[in-house]
């Protein structure tokens, strides 16, 4: 590894491109995956806040996913592709601590949002008839201001540790953004008390809405056998298996990476899994649940319908 050793106060980021045709490489993958991610949620939000027939909690919630991968995967990659282009691996303490309250209040936002999503499937397929009461649009605002308020919290707290402690010579983060846990391995004072916290919080924000997802879909297993229909059958089992396969690519590698003693950590693997919930989850989110969703489908045939009779009857007018 090179060696940054610097006395002014901002931070090196090492990134996750050599300075080689593999570096290239992976540049211009991570740029087609943002792409592709940025294209994906926002043709997901304008598609939710148009078509009416998807005017219902669950797509709600689901644009509000959306909005939170779009957020998530800007607040990292934009950054990540200039230092390469650039040559500058540089980024401010303030930008560092900005980066990281963003990431932070995303991260676990959405783990709170995916348990409410989880939630809104548990009462549709257990307790159809008091759907309309217990995921009310009121209820429904609560759930995602909820999430909001609670992912800001605890990322302040965080922000405000990681700004505050005191760091030694050598300022180069041997990651690609500013994560927390990767920037305490600089840290010139003894941090394991902070880094229980951090337990904590991945416990609070990922381990428990973790749960409660995995017992709201056991309970849907068990309803789902009671159901006689069998196309209510496959749209409850397709519901679910979507959402647990979002669940799945965005919580077990998020988890692994920030339970784990420091002891047990490597940059690179950590690195790696990274790599999961912040760049290739945004993407996957809106590709699962298009691919594997009937109404979206159904809402994104109307919409391309609409256009082109738009278009059509635009080139009749004089």
């Amino acid at each position: 590894m090179e060696n940054y050793n610097q006395t002014s106060t901002d931070f090196i980021l090492l990134g996750l491109f050599p300075s080689s045709r593999i570096g290239l490489f992976r540049f211009i993958l991570i740029v087609l995956i943002f792409l592709m991610a940025m294209f994906g949620n926002l043709s997901m939000i304008l598609l939710i806040l148009l078509d009416t027939h998807l005017h219902t909690p669950m797509y709600f919630l689901l644009s509000q996913l959306s909005l939170m991968d779009l957020n998530c995967i800007s607040t990292i990659v934009p950054k990540m592709a200039s230092n390469f282009l650039f040559g500058n691996k540089s980024i401010s303490f303030i930008g560092c601590g900005v980066q990281s309250f963003f990431f932070l209040t995303l991260a676990g936002a959405e783990g709170l949002l995916l348990a409410s999503m989880a939630y809104d499937r548990y009462i549709a397929i257990c307790f159809p008839l008091h759907y309309p009461i217990h995921m009310s649009k009121r209820v429904c605002v609560l759930m995602i201001t909820g999430s909001w308020i609670l992912g800001s919290i605890n990322s302040c707290a965080h922000t405000i540790y990681t700004l505050h402690i005191p760091y030694c010579r050598s300022r180069a983060i041997n990651h690609f953004f500013c994560d927390v846990p990767a920037m305490l391995t600089l840290a010139c004072v003894d941090t394991w008390v902070y880094e229980y916290t951090v337990f904590v919080s991945t416990t609070l924000f990922l381990v428990l809405p973790f749960l409660g997802i995995a017992y709201s879909y056991g309970r849907v297993l068990l309803a789902v056998y009671r159901i006689h229909s069998t196309e209510g059958r496959k749209k409850a089992y397709s519901t679910c298996s979507t959402h647990l396969t979002v669940v799945t690519f965005y919580i077990a590698p998020f988890a692994y990476t920030y339970l784990r003693p420091r002891s047990l950590r490597s940059p690179t693997e950590d690195k790696v899994l990274a790599v999961f919930y912040t760049i290739l989850t945004p993407m996957l989110n809106p590709i699962i649940y298009s691919l594997r969703n009937k109404e979206v489908l159904g809402a994104l045939r109307r919409m391309i319908r609409r256009m082109f009779s738009v278009k059509m009857l635009t080139n009749y007018l004089p």
